[in-house]
């Protein structure tokens, strides 16, 4: 499932690919994967309407349009949102599409179908349950630390839960538990505040050399141009079952928390 940083790619290539340009025509073709308002056409309303910017919020790509309405993504499992030129082979799985007056075309493919693609009237506070943005100004050490305090949830699923922090996912939990040596199984309050602080600077690192690397391609994930990400190939813990830590050379270790898997160092986080 794309986290922060693979969205983050993908938002900054429709940004360069369809800011600017005006929807001519939207081809729905399984209908629950775009909703709409009660009482609004979601292809009528998108027709004539111009791409403003395209952004991102958690885990959803954001197409914000100049009317103040905005096209709310979530790629879910499989999702996709390629954008192609006239001629190009369509995308497996593809269920709307979004033509441009360029001939050019913003294709949602995903064939397990549990990804949705919303518009969102102006003004609609659909975002309201999410939590603060890790790499905002928002998110600062002190805040992280206040956030931990007398939680007895595992420190995993704390980073797993949306409504505290948005857009970090399993790959990306495993691999800042790692860097700052705690042991995913940890209750959240019992995180000392030097952990605490160390767990914040992990969490930061880690999203923003994935974003660099444009995101991790273990699964389905591809950006807007079709192209796989390239942190997969520096992970420390994520799916390397049987392998050797690279800190202390003891093999990694695979747990359940949270109904996720956990890859981790028995010797290394404590």
């Amino acid at each position: 499932m794309p986290e922060l940083p693979e969205v983050e790619t993908i938002a900054r290539g429709l940004a360069r690919a369809v800011t600017g340009k005006t929807i001519e025509s939207v081809e729905i073709r399984l209908p629950k994967m775009a909703v709409a308002p009660p009482g609004v056409d979601f292809a009528r309303a998108l027709a004539g309407e111009r791409v403003a910017e395209v952004g991102r919020r958690a885990k959803y790509v954001l197409i914000r349009l100049e009317s103040g309405r905005m096209l709310v993504t979530s790629l879910r499992m499989t999702g996709r949102l390629l954008v192609q030129r006239p001629g190009e082979t369509e995308f497996p799985g593809t269920h709307v599409v979004l033509f441009y007056t360029d001939e050019t075309r913003l294709s949602f493919a995903d064939v397990r179908t549990f990804g949705r693609m919303r518009l969102v009237e102006p003004g609609e506070a659909w975002d309201k349950s999410l939590g603060p943005e890790p790499l905002s100004a928002s998110f600062t050490p002190e805040g992280f630390i206040g956030m931990l305090s007398g939680r007895t949830t595992p420190i995993k699923a704390f980073l797993l839960d949306q409504q505290r922090i948005a857009g970090i996912g399993n790959i990306y939990a495993c691999e800042a538990l790692w860097a700052a040596g705690i042991k995913p199984g940890r209750p959240a309050g019992s995180i000392t505040k030097p952990a605490a602080r160390r767990l914040y600077h992990a969490v930061v690192d880690v999203l923003q050399r994935a974003i660099d690397m444009r995101g991790t391609s273990v699964d389905d994930y591809v950006d807007a141009e079709g192209l796989r990400g390239g942190f997969q190939n520096v992970l420390a813990v994520y799916g390397r079952l049987g392998q050797p830590c690279a800190r202390c050379g003891s093999p990694i270790v695979r747990t359940v928390i949270a109904q996720r898997g956990t890859w981790w160092c028995r010797r290394c986080q404590r």
